[in-house]
């Protein structure tokens, strides 16, 4: 047997053997460099999507755990802080090239424990592990400040690592996501505990263990599996976290600022989205329309930068939406092991009736639902959902204002720029902008004007990694990427010395 269906049986049988480790003991913290069962003895189910069976069973940690955790990263600082940053370097180079060599292993339990189909979290280990490499080589340079002299004194600027950090990351893809957060703060020499989702909290313990097995010192990168309610309010609550990295829902991006205020400690927040692309009339079409398909329906519709409101001129509208109707049919729903899936079950069964209580609020709204072909009988159990399109939507409907994080595409005409432009706006979230025209000026007009941290022109979302990452309003506080990630990991301080030659003053001389 060979083909798709021979690469399917492969997967997930390769998968199985993965992941019987979760299945036979149950899936416990990693603080001080080794595994330790939660303090009060409590466990929760770990599901799949695909069927909602039990992977396994994950430690509930509560506020001991991270007490525990916290105690580890603040012991292990002063050391870490103080390692010159070519060896840190070299070690998140060595924490790259065991991601690398883990890759099939990380992307096939990734793919089972959150339903991403695995066409894409084939690359999950490949941009984790460039993550690492990116920030491994700034690692050296990560203190370097500014010379800034005046007249009669020259000051300087140095940048010194804030201390232990709390990593909170979310259940789409949660692997990437957490080396985006984690390999700066330990490039800046910050010490880590991370919370991974409880959706998804499988290969966040792979990372904590590739960590440990390329060198990295006891404490420095710590994991502590729960709830949000209870591990991840203890851990923003912690006086000895001294920063917060999140990334996931705005309201609870606000819940975790309030948790925090009464020890001051700061924030960096990638939240919601509900972003526009805006397609005029003079734009190339076919590399319009793959790139609205692709940025809506890919990873099952649940990442922050998808592009779910489609503002497209009336002009074209009805044949832009023809169009995108028959890619719609077109679309696979599978088990996400299989080669050929492009859209896999959701990641709970509380998020399918989620998205698909919009689907029904469509039709009430007023707008039209296009759906996909209809499910086959493999996708009868699992969090499968068709992909959908909501035709002949208005800005003021709920599934316009309202993050689905879904397949679901809210489409919406316009006649001219202004109007464009209003509507991009009139939104509380403020994440990313996608604009394809063919007129430079208005390219322009546009990107300047429109309310989004990240705007990309005639293209779909394509991460540079020194270029600045985040949103504005309710989209995220803060900038990911680059030196941006150093500003937030790392304390800026100002030394200024006096060339003995300006008058000091004096009093009662």
């Amino acid at each position: 047997m060979s083909g798709p269906a021979a690469d399917f049986a492969t997967n997930r049988d390769k998968a199985r053997r993965h992941l019987a480790r979760f299945a036979e003991r149950p899936l416990a913290h990693f603080i001080g460099g080794r595994h330790q069962e939660p303090h009060s003895g409590r466990f929760f189910a770990n599901s799949s999507p695909i069927d909602n069976e039990t992977l396994g069973q994950v430690a509930a940690g509560d506020a001991a755990d991270i007490a525990a955790a916290a105690a580890a990263a603040k012991a292990a600082f002063p050391a870490w802080r103080d390692l010159p940053g070519a060896r840190r370097r070299d070690l998140l180079h060595r924490v790259a090239d065991l991601i690398e060599k883990r890759g099939e292993e990380i992307a096939l339990v990734e793919s089972v424990d959150t339903g991403q189909p695995i066409r894409f979290m084939s690359q999950a280990a490949a941009r984790a592990a460039e993550n690492f490499r990116f920030f491994a080589d700034r690692a050296v340079g990560a203190r370097d400040g500014l010379a800034l002299p005046a007249e009669q004194h020259l000051n300087y600027t140095l940048r010194q690592p804030i201390g232990p950090v709390g990593v909170i990351t979310p259940w789409n893809t949660p692997f990437m996501l957490s080396t985006w957060k984690i390999a700066p703060a330990l490039a800046a020499g910050c010490t880590v505990v991370h919370k991974p989702a409880e959706w998804s909290p499988l290969t966040a313990m792979l990372l904590a263990e590739t960590a440990r097995e390329a060198g990295l010192p006891d404490g420095v990168l710590n994991t502590v599996n729960g709830i949000g309610e209870e591990a991840g309010k203890a851990l923003t609550e912690h006086l000895d976290i001294k920063a917060i990295a999140f990334v996931g829902e705005s309201a609870t991006g606000g819940r975790i600022m309030a948790q925090g205020a009464p020890t001051l400690k700061r924030v960096h927040f990638e939240l919601g989205g509900k972003n526009p692309v805006i397609v005029f009339d003079d734009a190339d079409l076919d590399r319009a329309l793959d790139a609205v398909v692709f940025m809506i329906y890919s990873l099952n519709g649940e990442r922050c930068t998808s592009s779910s409101r489609l503002l497209v001129h009336r002009s074209i509208e009805g044949a832009f939406a023809e169009r995108l109707a028959q890619r719609l049919a077109r679309i696979r729903v599978g088990h996400p092991l299989a080669p050929e899936t492009e859209i896999g079950p959701l990641i709970h069964p509380r998020h399918r009736e989620k998205v698909l209580s919009y689907v029904q609020l469509a039709t009430k709204e007023g707008a039209r639902v296009v759906s996909g072909a209809p499910l086959n009988k493999d996708c009868a159990v699992g969090n499968y959902v068709q992909p959908v399109a909501f035709l002949g939507a208005r800005n003021d409907m709920r599934i316009a204002q309202e993050e689905i994080f879904g397949p679901c595409l809210t489409v919406i005409g316009f006649d001219t720029e202004a109007e464009a432009l209003a509507l991009a706006n009139d939104i509380a979230y403020g994440l990313t902008a996608y604009i394809w025209t063919r007129d430079v000026g208005r390219a322009h007009r546009m990107a300047r004007a429109v309310d989004a941290g990240m705007v990309w022109i005639n293209s779909e979302n394509n991460r540079h990694l020194p270029t600045p990452f985040g949103g504005m309003k309710a989209s995220g506080i803060g900038r990911d990427g680059g030196d941006y990630s150093f500003d937030f990991f790392m304390e800026t301080k100002n030394i200024c010395v006096a060339f003995d030659t300006h008058r000091v003053p004096k009093l009662g001389a």
